[in-house]
């Protein structure tokens, strides 16, 4: 018996209105999965939380970085839902223990010293899958330390709930947890735990677990509601969007504004935030020297020229196979290619006066594209969106000619997957939802000894924000560019095989077509071609030019090169690389995006 598996369809690039070869209607950013990822982990992660809302809420005079694949705005509206929902039920936690405590006459104060030692072992053990052994010895001991003390002090509770214990043991058990000066005190009032007192104290931890099991349950509805894939395409029906407040209405506009112009400000630290790590960077310089075979004076050729070849070329690799036909899903068949002109940030009166008009933008780009300059500069942008836009290659070229010289640059990004606890936010919301009641509430009772610490430290971040919104000054202040991006906070450490064999094979192919177009316009020009190509050594290869090679040089990683004298003079005749110096190095390409460089040397000893 044959089974047939239907293949899931991919969603395509992220670009509005786009369409592609075959016409397909592009998915916007904010319905892609990576944005349904962000949003399910401003849900799942305090930290992370706290920084998208740091960075897009709190720093209103920061611009947006450019949103490659993603919605911020969409982002932070989750973000700052899920704070508020989490403020709520925080302050839900604290008020039953503040009515607790002298409800049971003081007997949660000795439940809440282990809790606070259990959360002191998280704190010690650190965040880290393995930490270090002086982090994980100590943390053990207070953890299982709190654990002992925390039976110890739920046996004694449900004794004193029955009345098997006395007030003598009961005075001892207070000595046990708290200092001998708060004891004297409290029992020097007449402070006398009865039944009640104890059955008191039990139904405010039962109700503590309640609200943390409600808290977890709110968390897997909204996955499987406005979180969901079949459902989170409909923007209109999400509640985050929905809320209220002039702050945030403006800082959307202003996101969704920014984050996908083609005029990117930038900061002068990082201009490329929001694209990624850098991968294989290189540039080359070549001599314009007419072609002594062609009788013709050379043509005279501008950046103009070049970019729009190889614009022309990189939109030929949208293109199937003949033999293939509809049946290609290769994501470079939504191949984006645009022009984008990064321009500082410094100098700007206002943020709402930052050129991101289409008028302003077209003028820009007609200086900047010959200028040449430093600051104001002018690249040629291919982004190919692969798995479901969670992993992003972008391409910057850049062509400047000058002095008879012809300059390109390629600076090449990768924005590595959404975080591994990100993507498994289904699979967490759906065992819970799926869990029994049983389990549910073992899952419940051992999170509320922590509840109260993580509380507590929830309602100080936020006081801790509002209070930096209200003196700070951020929405006066002068604008500065992005720090840092939304989608960078929230992308892994590594790749799988098959994700980094896609991002070298869509580098290989754009840088191969890149060099085509610079290749084709030189030769169509008049001018000679052969040093290009030397200094290329075919780029979509990942080959190494290296240029008057004197001394000892190094490929690869974890190298080691001595320079010694010679024992002995060359040999005369002996092959010698040539050519002229200052050439740059073409690394190769490293096994995964976190490694930049392959090679090294440069061939300087």
């Amino acid at each position: 018996m044959t089974q047939t598996f239907q293949l899931p369809q991919q969603p395509q690039p992220p670009r509005p209105g786009a369409t592609g070869a075959a016409g397909e209607p592009g998915v916007p950013p904010g319905a892609s999965e990576a944005t349904r990822l962000l949003c399910a982990g401003a849900h799942l992660d305090a930290g992370y939380r706290d920084a998208v809302i740091e960075e897009l809420y709190v720093h209103e005079e920061r611009l947006a970085a450019p949103s490659l694949g993603y919605d911020a705005a969409r982002v932070l509206a989750h973000a700052l839902r899920a704070r508020r929902l989490e403020l709520g039920w925080a302050a839900a936690v604290l008020g039953l223990w503040a009515v607790g405590f002298p409800l049971s006459n003081y007997l949660l104060a000795v439940i809440l010293f282990p809790c606070l030692m259990l959360a002191a072992a998280a704190w010690i053990r650190g965040s880290q899958e393995r930490p270090a052994w002086y982090r994980r010895i100590p943390a053990w001991w207070v953890r299982w330390g709190g654990r002992l003390f925390l039976i110890y002090a739920a046996v004694t509770t449900v004794r004193a709930a029955t009345g098997s214990v006395d007030q003598e043991e009961l005075l001892d058990f207070f000595s046990f947890f708290l200092p001998d000066a708060l004891v004297a005190a409290l029992f020097k009032n007449g402070v006398r735990i009865q039944p009640v007192n104890a059955w008191s104290a039990l139904l405010v931890l039962v109700l503590v677990a309640l609200c943390v099991a409600l808290q977890r349950g709110q968390f897997a509805r909204a996955l499987a509601h406005e979180l969901h894939p079949a459902r989170f395409g409909d923007m209109a029906a999400d509640p985050a969007e929905l809320a209220e407040g002039s702050r945030f209405q403006r800082l959307r506009h202003r996101i969704r504004v920014e984050q996908h112009s083609p005029m990117v400000m930038y900061h002068a630290a990082h201009p490329f935030c929001g694209a990624g790590q850098a991968y294989d960077t290189w540039s080359l310089a070549v001599e314009l020297r007419p072609d002594p075979e062609r009788r013709e004076p050379p043509l005279p050729i501008n950046n103009r020229v070049i970019l729009d070849r190889i614009h022309e070329l990189l939109a030929r690799l949208r293109l199937p196979s003949p033999h293939a036909g509809g049946a290609v899903r290769d994501r470079l068949r939504r191949l984006e290619i645009d022009e984008c002109v990064f321009l500082p940030v410094a100098g700007l009166p206002r943020r709402d006066l930052a050129p991101y008009h289409q008028d302003a933008f077209l003028v820009h780009r007609t200086e900047s594209v010959e200028e040449g300059g430093e600051t104001r500069r002018h690249f040629l942008r291919a982004r190919v969106g692969g798995w479901e836009e969670e992993v992003v290659t972008t391409v910057f070229v850049r062509v400047h000619t000058q002095g008879g010289m012809l300059m390109l640059e390629i600076a090449p990004h990768v924005l590595l997957p959404v975080r591994p606890d990100f993507e498994n936010a289904d699979r967490v919301a759906h065992q819970h939802r799926h869990n029994s009641p049983v389990g549910k509430a073992v899952w419940a009772l051992a999170r509320t000894p922590r509840s109260v610490p993580l509380a507590v430290a929830t309602m100080v971040r936020g006081v801790a924000l509002t209070w930096r919104i209200l003196t700070a000054g951020y929405g006066a202040a002068m604008p500065d560019g992005p720090a840092r991006s939304v989608r960078e906070l929230g992308s892994g450490d590594t790749v799988s095989l098959f994700q980094d064999m896609d991002v070298k094979r869509y580098l290989k192919s754009i840088q191969d077509r890149v060099a085509q177009g610079v290749r084709q316009v030189l030769k169509d020009s008049g001018y000679r071609t052969d040093e290009f190509a030397q200094k290329v050594v075919n780029v979509s290869g990942g080959s190494t030019l290296i240029e008057n090679a004197q001394g000892a040089f190094a490929l690869g990683d974890n190298n080691v090169v001595t320079n010694r004298a010679p024992s002995a003079p060359s040999t005369p005749g002996a092959p010698s690389t040539s050519g002229s110096p200052g050439a740059p190095n073409t690394p190769s390409t490293p096994s995964t995006p976190s490694t930049p460089n392959g090679a090294g040397g440069d061939g300087n000893g």
